[in-house]
């Protein structure tokens, strides 16, 4: 059945607090060779998320006089925060952290995590627990992990828990093709509701870009069901 976030996210975590430093966020990100990492409060919740994006943002984003000034002495902690203009001194994690956080639970299906990930362009999802306190990290590489898959485990899938076991339909009789993740399936069903049972749970499998319906009903059933071919 499909995989979930909580079988591929990592649980030991680098994370900040809102207190931490710019150099101390620097410094993890450059030790651990990781692009970004959570903010969280004294509760472990997540309240933010910084990446090499929002430091970079930060510098480029510093007043001309500041730029002037680093030319001269010794580099300024004066940065100008994008979201309020405002000059900040000793800048922290709270300035430089992206919020809302953008989280998941380790009970989502990877698929939905993926969207998630995709539809808010991050490249890193805090996981959750049902109090929001943070559990684990999900990475674009974690979840692209699952779509790996080679299509004779697609299909050995879709044979197995799909047809013969969700849908109780006889081994054999539909066929299952896999291309390169797509999915094609042929054959005759008793039910008029198996066509789109099979075919939404056939989507639903990890690693699955698409299915092509080949499906019918079958001829005794359609003549049972009292369908006319008048």
């Amino acid at each position: 059945m499909p995989r979930i976030v909580g079988e591929v996210m990592t649980s030991d975590v680098v994370e900040a607090h809102p207190e931490t430093s710019f150099k101390d966020v620097v410094r993890l990100l450059d030790r651990h060779r990781i692009s970004g990492l959570p903010v969280v409060d004294h509760d472990d919740k997540v309240v933010g998320v910084v990446s090499q994006t929002d430091l970079i943002r930060h510098q480029v984003t510093r007043s001309p006089d500041d730029r002037t000034r680093r030319a001269r002495r010794q580099p300024s902690t004066r940065l100008r925060h994008p979201r309020s203009g405002a000059v900040a001194h000793a800048l922290t994690a709270r300035e430089l952290m992206s919020t809302p956080a953008i989280t998941v639970h380790p009970e989502q299906r990877i698929a939905d995590a993926a969207r998630v990930m995709e539809r808010h362009g991050v490249e890193r999802l805090p996981v959750v627990d049902e109090e929001d306190r943070l559990i684990g990290i999900a990475t674009r590489r974690d979840l692209l992990r699952v779509f790996l898959r080679t299509d004779d485990e697609i299909g050995q899938e879709v044979r197995d828990d799909v047809l013969e076991r969700a849908l109780g339909l006889p081994a054999g009789s539909v066929t299952v093709s896999v291309r390169e993740g797509m999915v094609t399936l042929t054959g005759a069903v008793p039910h008029h509701g198996d066509v789109p049972n099979a075919i939404r749970l056939t989507y639903r499998v990890d690693g699955v870009v698409g299915v092509v319906n080949g499906l019918a009903l079958r001829a005794d059933d359609a003549a049972s069901s009292g369908v006319r071919h008048d």
